[in-house]
């Protein structure tokens, strides 16, 4: 699985950050490595170095071989709690897909 991470410009992602990204989006999402070919992470601050709630914003989108991309987002105080959320939104997407596929 190729994780790639984005981010708009108003943040810049830093190495310990994507590092830690890295890890957490392996460690959580391992059990669906097999199906997943790639997985691009979008980070946004919708307020830019203004102050607001929930104004950090993470989009995963998962490309699933032979599969359209599966997309998801989550809006956080800060980054590292939406990029958390999503994380769930899309385990819980990729158990309802690959699940419908192992029934048929």
């Amino acid at each position: 699985m190729t994780i790639q991470l984005n981010s708009d410009n108003n943040l810049t992602l830093h190495e310990a950050f994507r590092t830690q990204l890295n890890t957490l989006l392996n460690e959580e999402l391992s059990r669906f490595s097999g199906h997943i070919t790639r997985l691009e992470a979008h980070f946004s601050d919708e307020n830019g170095h203004k102050e607001g709630q929930n104004d950090k914003l993470c989009k995963l989108e998962a490309r699933l071989e032979g599969m359209k991309p599966i997309l998801v987002s989550n809006h956080g105080n800060n980054h590292e709690l939406a990029v958390k959320g999503a994380i769930n939104k899309l385990k819980t997407t990729l158990d309802t897909t690959l699940g419908r596929l192992n029934n048929h």
